[in-house]
């Protein structure tokens, strides 16, 4: 992966380039400590605007030094750990020259790939203020996609919730909640720098009715207890089965019906199955 690119719009769309050109976007994903003393030397750019851009803790918020502007941003992210779908946050920096609109990042974003891959429409990279508020209204747009997204995922899980008495369903709610605290503190951070009223409302309402699902159902953690000793109680139920088979036959009576040795083995085998069916479809076991 190319750490850094140039982008310049030519005919109404976003082309990439060998070299810097006045008007040009320049994208920056994980620079290295030479590369970014180079842009530094090449644009007069303050240092910390780079160490600021690549602190994964850093807020949004705007600096202003000499010609060149920093604003940073919080984008929403879809990570996928081994299948587990997760939404979290990662700053991006805009930095803005006197010719130029520089990205950093410390990740590829799909919000700037789109731009990148010519994607998006009507995007001028010689139009600083222009092109700056497209990206902003794309980290507008993203986020509440995303949230529709968690939204849709959410009610899955709440119907799921509702049938099943293990916690898998519980612990997805919890990956959720985390994803929609990310969301909504960033959002608010955000909010300083752009309106995006519609998505912290979206979030917080999200985060609201989470947060009383959650209530609800939190009663089924302590259900781990319950559904052990269900199954031992089962496990127990059938492995009495055979015992008080054996114990009716070992009694010294006489005129027991079918008295012969393989009939109760195969009277406690059947009963057993039986049993193991019936436990089976009553989700005992």
């Amino acid at each position: 992966m190319v750490l850094i690119s140039y982008f310049k719009s030519m005919n109404g769309k976003v082309t990439e380039i060998e070299s810097c050109e006045p008007g040009c976007w320049i994208r920056c994903i994980a620079p290295t400590n030479d590369e970014i003393n180079s842009l530094i030397a090449e644009f007069a750019i303050e240092p910390d605007f780079f160490r600021a851009a690549m602190d994964e803790e850093e807020s949004s918020h705007i600096d202003i030094e000499d010609e060149s502007t920093l604003l940073i941003v919080d984008i929403p992210v879809l990570d996928r750990p081994h299948e587990k779908i997760t939404y979290s946050t990662t700053p991006l920096g805009i930095i803005i020259t006197q010719s130029n609109v520089i990205t950093v990042s410390t990740k590829e974003s799909p919000i700037l790939s789109e731009i990148a891959d010519g994607a998006v429409k009507d995007i001028q990279t010689n139009l600083k203020t222009r092109f700056i508020l497209n990206i902003l209204l794309r980290v507008a747009t993203r986020y509440l996609q995303y949230l529709r997204q968690i939204d849709k995922i959410f009610n899955q899980l709440e119907k799921k919730l509702r049938k099943s008495m293990k916690n898998n369903e519980l612990i997805k709610l919890l990956d959720i909640e985390k994803s929609l605290v990310y969301f909504s503190s960033s959002l608010k951070a955000n909010e300083i720098t752009i309106e995006i009223r519609q998505a912290i409302d979206m979030s917080s309402i999200y985060l609201n009715i989470l947060s009383g699902t959650m209530d609800a159902f939190s009663s089924i953690i302590s259900n781990n207890l319950n559904i052990v000793m269900k199954v031992l109680a089962s496990l127990t139920l059938l492995s009495s089965i055979p015992t008080v088979v054996s114990g009716i036959y070992g009694m010294n009576v006489d005129h027991l019906p079918v008295p012969f040795f393989w009939f109760p083995i195969t009277l406690s085998i059947v009963c057993m199955v039986v049993a193991f069916i019936i436990l089976k479809k009553k989700d005992m076991l």
